[in-house]
């Protein structure tokens, strides 16, 4: 148990040492938002650079680790409204926040140091870039979809199609200006050409990309300062339980049923879908009035994160150790 606090362990100290220097007044949890661009906007893109340029386009498009990770995420998020709309009652929109919630994963700011830690840069770059693909081309442009069509009953049904059309181009709009997209975009061109940036230019990004992990695990910390989940007690819970075991759950049933792949990939795809929601949820939430839930929803998740991570890696190293 000590190698695996070891890995876990660090994770969370800079996640609280974000917390404890926001609610001292070191940092104002706006200061979060700031740093929150910077691993967005420039170190995360260089990140996921170098994890594609500097490795074969065979090594890095792997099929069975896509369709595991949007197969199992897309059974939570299913799962995630089915719950939300015939137990919870909740109208459509709430119901795509809830499935976003237990479906899209922070493996960003909280997925890549984790597999990092466990397998190296290497393996966590080229999940972390899989696993972005389908978050940002899948999942959030369905679940944003799903939300911006709730326009109440009654709704003639060319309106809701148009309505849907709508939706989606704006998101894709949103992935064409995503810089990470960008980055895994360049990585894959550099990859397929053999292609290697000046030296000068080469070390520049190395810095970036070595900044991003302490920096968006402190933001994570910082963004928590501030969040109360009273009188949601019910829908925190629900979303925590499956975003931490019913998404890892799913993706792991559909590894063991998919053609195998590399152990470490195996464990990785996992891992990133065991980990806590994406940074941004409760902005996204914002627009349809449920970020309060989704900011519940985040902390609440985070805090049993370190529990239920911790007790998957115990797992995973007993059978590595087989």
């Amino acid at each position: 148990m000590g190698s695996v606090l070891a890995i876990t362990g660090p994770i969370y100290l800079i996640v609280a040492a974000g917390f404890l220097c926001t609610r001292a007044g070191l940092f104002a949890r706006a200061d979060m938002r700031v740093f929150g661009k910077y691993v967005i906007n420039l170190a995360l893109p260089a990140l996921l650079f170098n994890a594609l340029s500097q490795r074969s386009v065979g090594e890095v498009l792997n099929a069975v680790f896509v369709a595991a990770y949007a197969g199992g995420s897309l059974i939570a998020m299913a799962l995630g409204i089915l719950w939300a709309r015939r137990v919870a009652g909740k109208s459509v929109s709430a119901s795509a926040i809830v499935g976003m919630g237990m479906a899209c994963s922070n493996s960003g700011f909280i997925g890549f140091p984790l597999v990092a830690q466990v397998f190296g840069a290497a393996t966590a770059g080229v999940g972390l870039a899989l696993a972005m693909v389908v978050e940002n081309f899948l999942l959030l442009p369905l679940a944003l979809a799903i939300a911006d069509s709730d326009l109440g009953d009654g709704v003639v049904t060319g309106t809701r199609a148009a309505r849907w059309k709508a939706a989606l181009a704006q998101s894709m709009r949103g992935i064409v200006r995503n810089p990470m997209i960008h980055g895994i975009a360049l990585g894959f061109v550099f990859s397929l050409f053999g292609w290697r940036l000046p030296e000068a230019v080469a070390k520049a990004v190395n810095i970036f990309a070595a900044s991003c992990a302490a920096l968006s695990l402190f933001v994570i910390g910082g963004s928590l300062v501030g969040v109360a989940a009273k009188g949601m007690a019910r829908d925190v819970a629900a979303v925590a339980f499956g975003k931490l075991l019913v998404h890892p759950l799913a993706v792991l049933a559909l590894v063991l049923l998919l053609p195998p792949m590399a152990r470490e990939l195996q464990i990785a795809v996992v891992i990133m879908a065991a980990v806590p929601m994406l940074g941004i949820y409760p902005i996204l939430a914002q627009k349809h009035g449920h970020d309060g839930m989704a900011a519940g929803a985040q902390a609440g998740t985070t805090v049993v994160s370190f529990f239920t991570l911790t007790a998957l890696l115990y797992g995973v190293q007993h059978w590595l150790s087989r």
